[in-house]
This record gives C-alpha cells, sequence and structure tokens, in this order.
C-alpha cells in the first residue's frame, strides 16, 4: 500500500475478500494491516471507517467489520475483525472459508451442515418420514449378520444385540423414537436413500469397460453389503509365503478397503444428491464422496485429528453394527494396514466440489517389508502407524529428521520428538532399526537412517536410493534440509567410504547445485553450503 493514502480501492477489494473468507469460518477473524509478510511494521495511513464502510458495500452489504487503529513502537496499524457469519457470505461469486492457513473455495450446503453441526444439530438424527413398517426385512437380516461375525470374533455385547427383535435393535441404535418414527439415520440405513447412495463400479484398467457395477437407492446396508460382495470377487487374493507369513492375501487389504467406502458414506454430505463413487480399477480403489473436510480437519492433519462426525446419529448406529469405529474415521486403520503390506499410504485430497477422494494403491504384498516388521522388537511395533510412516519415509529418502516426522506422520514437534525415541529404541535381529547420521555437527537436530541391519533386510526396496541419481537427489535434498552437508554424513547415510563421498560432494558442486563452505576446500570441518534460487551464480 502507498504511504499517505487514506483510501485505496484494489486493497479494500483484497481485504472484503479475506475478510469475507474469515467470516465463513467457524470463529471468524482478523486481519493486521500494516505488517508485512517477514512482520515488519510498515504502517498505514488507511481511514478505517472508510475502509469498513467500502467492506460492507463490496460485500454486498452482508459484512460489518470492526475496525480499529493501533500504535504499535510508533507505527500506525489496523486491526481489523470479521465476526462469524450467521449466513454464508459470497465475495466476487465466491464462498470461501479458512482451512489451516488458506481460504478455500466451499459450497453452501457444506456451509450450512457445519454450521448446524456447531450448533449441536444432527441431521441423521431428525425424524424422517419412516416407520418401523417400512423398514426392510433384507437390512435388518444384514444388519444381525454383521453383528454375528463381531459375536463370533468374540464381541459378547454385539451377540446380545444381534438377536434383539428389529425394534429393539433400532431402539438400541438410537434410530427410532417412541411413536415408531425413524430419524434420518434410521431411515438411510434401514429404508432407502434418497438418491443412489453407492456408485460401484469396476475395471480391469483405466478407461476399460465397466465388467461389475452396484448402484441402487435400497437401504444403505443393502447397498454396503452388494458392494462388499462384489468386492469379494473382484479384489484378487495374493499367495505369501516365507517363515513370516503364510497364506493367502488381498491386492487390496479388506479391512482397510471396507474402512475407505464407510468412511465415503458415513462422512460423507447425505444432502447432496450424488453418490459416493467407488471405483475399483486393477488393484487400486478410489472413493469419491460428497462433501469437503469439516471441523479443521484435512489431508494435511486426517490421521490423527481428532474425530469430527459430520452426523454423529449416523457414526454411532454404524459403530454400534460393527461396521466402522465409534470415534474415529478408520484412517489411521487404512494407513496401517496398507503399509504393513508394503503398500503405499492412502492419498487423500479434497477436491473441486468438494468431494474428499481417498485412494488406495493395493497390489502383491511386499515380503521384504513384511519380513522386516515381523521380525520387529517390541512386536506392537509393527502396528505402531507412526513406525510405519517413518519406515515408509525412509524407503522414499533414506534419511529423516524430526522437523521432517512431524508432517508425515501428523504430529507436533514435541509429540514427534516422543516417537522419534520411541522408533528408536526398536531392534530388529537385536540391533536398533533406525540409528542417528554421523557427522551431523554438536548442537544440530538428530538425523536417523535405517541401520545396517535394516538395510541388509530392506535392500530390494532401497535399490532407488543406491543408483547415481538416487544418491545425487538424497545429497541435494540433505543440503538444503539441513543447510549444509559434508563427506562424513553422506559417506554414513549412502553406505559409501568418505573419500567417495567427498569425489560425489565435489562433482555436485562443479554442478552448482552445492557450493564449498570455503575456497581452499580443506581442513578439518568441511562441509558444502547448498545453492538456492536466489544466490548468485555469477
Amino acid at each position: 500500500m502507498l504511504a499517505g493514502r487514506t483510501e485505496n480501492d484494489g486493497a479494500a477489494r483484497y481485504l472484503a475478500g479475506e475478510l469475507a473468507c474469515l467470516a465463513n469460518t467457524p470463529g471468524g477473524g482478523a486481519l493486521v494491516v500494516g505488517v508485512a509478510d517477514d512482520g515488519t511494521r510498515i504502517g498505514t495511513e488507511l481511514s478505517a471507517d472508510r475502509l469498513r464502510h467500502r467492506i460492507w458495500e463490496l460485500t454486498t452489504r452482508q459484512l460489518t467489520i470492526s475496525a480499529q487503529m493501533v500504535q504499535c513502537s510508533g507505527v500506525r496499524l489496523l486491526v481489523l475483525v470479521a465476526p462469524e457469519a450467521i449466513e454464508p457470505i459470497r465475495y466476487a461469486g465466491r464462498l470461501r472459508w479458512r482451512l489451516d492457513d488458506h481460504c478455500v473455495d466451499m459450497d453452501p450446503t457444506s456451509w450450512h451442515v457445519e454450521a448446524r453441526r456447531r450448533a449441536g444439530i444432527d441431521w441423521s438424527a431428525e425424524p424422517s418420514e419412516h416407520t418401523l413398517d417400512d423398514v426392510s426385512a433384507v437390512a435388518a437380516e444384514i444388519a444381525r449378520r454383521y453383528l454375528r461375525a463381531a459375536a463370533n470374533a468374540g464381541d459378547d455385547a454385539a451377540a446380545e444385540l444381534a438377536e434383539a427383535t428389529i425394534a429393539d435393535l433400532l431402539r438400541r441404535l438410537h434410530v427410532i423414537d417412541g411413536r415408531g418414527r425413524l430419524s434420518n439415520a434410521g431411515s438411510l440405513l434401514f429404508v432407502r436413500t434418497p438418491d443412489i447412495g453407492i456408485d460401484y463400479l469396476r475395471r480391469e484398467v483405466a478407461g476399460g469397460d465397466s465388467i461389475t457395477r452396484v448402484r441402487s437407492n435400497r437401504a444403505l446396508l443393502e447397498q454396503v453389503a452388494e458392494v462388499e460382495m462384489a468386492t469379494d470377487v473382484t479384489n484378487r487374493i495374493v499367495h505369501v509365503g516365507g517363515s513370516f507369513a503364510h497364506g493367502l492375501l488381498r491386492a487390496i487389504p479388506q479391512r482397510a478397503l471396507r474402512e475407505a467406502v464407510m468412511n465415503g458414506i458415513v462422512h460423507r454430505d447425505w444432502l447432496s444428491r450424488q453418490p459416493t463413487l467407488v471405483e475399483h480399477i486393477g488393484d487400486r480403489l478410489t472413493v469419491t464422496s460428497p462433501g469437503g473436510f469439516i471441523g479443521g480437519i484435512a489431508a494435511a492433519n486426517i490421521i490423527t485429528h481428532p474425530a469430527v462426525p459430520r452426523y454423529r446419529s449416523l457414526a454411532e448406529a454404524v459403530a454400534s453394527l460393527r461396521l466402522a469405529e465409534r470415534e474415529g474415521i478408520g484412517i489411521d486403520r487404512i494407513v496401517r494396514d496398507l503399509l504393513a503390506r508394503g503398500h503405499r499410504a492412502p492419498d487423500i485430497a479434497e477436491i473441486a466440489g468438494p468431494y474428499v477422494r481417498i485412494t488406495l494403491a493395493g497390489g502383491d504384498p511386499d515380503a521384504t517389508v513384511m519380513a522386516l516388521l515381523s521380525s520387529l522388537q517390541p512386536p506392537a511395533a509393527a502396528s505402531d502407524v507412526d513406525m510405519l510412516l517413518v519406515i515408509g519415509h525412509l524407503l522414499q529418502t533414506g534419511w529423516i529428521d524430526v522437523e521432517h516426522a512431524a508432517p508425515v506422520i501428523q504430529r507436533s514437534r514435541v509429540e514427534t520428538e516422543e516417537a522419534m525415541s520411541r522408533i528408536a529404541a526398536v531392534t530388529v535381529d537385536g540391533d536398533p532399526v533406525v540409528v542417528p547420521i554421523n557427522g551431523v555437527p554438536a548442537g544440530a537436530p538428530v538425523a536417523y537412517r535405517f541401520s545396517e541391519r535394516a538395510r541388509t533386510l530392506l535392500d530390494t526396496k532401497m535399490a532407488h536410493l543406491a543408483t547415481p541419481d538416487g544418491r545425487r537427489a538424497m545429497i541435494v535434498s540433505w543440503a538444503h534440509a539441513r543447510s549444509r552437508v559434508s563427506s562424513t554424513e553422506v559417506a554414513d547415510f549412502t553406505g559409501l567410504s568418505v573419500p567417495y563421498a567427498g569425489t560425489l560432494l565435489k562433482a555436485l558442486a562443479d554442478e552448482s547445485l552445492l557450493r564449498p563452505a570455503r575456497a581452499n576446500r580443506m581442513g578439518r570441518g568441511f562441509y558444502y553450503l547448498p545453492v538456492r534460487d536466489h544466490d548468485d551464480h555469477t
């Protein structure tokens, strides 16, 4: 902004968009005008009253903010506060709210659902037009079948529930009132969905003809059972041999597949007429469900974020039927089951619509990874999601530290430090799975790599890191992340000799990817620095 100007329409238009976004966000928000992105106080002469009025005009008289002038170390700043909107506010034709550090598009239905959720209103708990007489006998028998399966696994409460009359079952699921009227959750599960609930398509290859298709608006329990029967046939069986594991496994872990489908129907927006689309192509499953993330959940925190059900009554009924977790959304279980077979973690994203899309990439289970996991001590480490995520990251990059582990395991820095200490204590055949990297300067954060024993067990999985391109990427990523790199460090995390590591570093410096910290490239403790895009190469 230009110093000394009391009005600036360009600034007002920008601020109107940002403040509308904040107003649409639970709790509203505030902006400080006169502070640069780097925190420098540059001040502003914009008139608080004129800016406040102009934002009201630009938002078609929907948003009234408070604008207060403050002095901070002799610099004039404006604090603009947007209250939480009662109705969604569009600006320039777009409806946005804040998710993490960004304003993202959303649809009015999701906004209203979130507003109702914050107000304690659960659509799925509200009465429907259906009664006990409308309940599908097939859906009721399917419910009992799932409960009996849980009972056979030792769940006594499920056994008791399975033998209840249909009226008692519905009452204990809290989906029917005293007059025999079903809630919306009960209607969905036991009568029918308003439109097509699940659209399942099976193709052998992308773009190929549909081999199997399941779609209807029958009771949701019937639709789930049909999809399960279809995937029982189409999710191929793979034989896995070896001393660590024997038997037949599915190309996509069956529990992960079910959790992905259930997540896509329980936590979707049921006020949308679009179906939950389940695409099963080869050994890959993609579930796309209408409605974006809610309650602060995002792809970057979905593994560890506390559960925020869009429809609590529906989620609890499904959990009581033993179809999904009661408190969580099953994402951690999906992650665990995929990584434990040597597959990639699921890809989860919010896409335009909005929709939430989760993709499970299956295939032949990886015997190398499964052998390592079966040898871990304590054995519980093999099902520790943090451990599995760190192993997966190390297989791709060769090294990890707390800063880079935090977004991988989706935990705070303090939690990540504890997790890395716990992981460092896990052993395989008597040796640690991960060890600190040698050559890291005193006082610098600890970084880890696989131990020699783990490297031996995972040799084939790590072959890509031993190629010239793999080593090059590892060294450059380390240099940029750690702001320096030495031959001792490179030798340790690549498994090469120190002289050969020095040769690689010199070659990267000759390519202007690194630069020596000392011009003579000699002396104790010599290291290289990363060459960044803004560095002067002349």
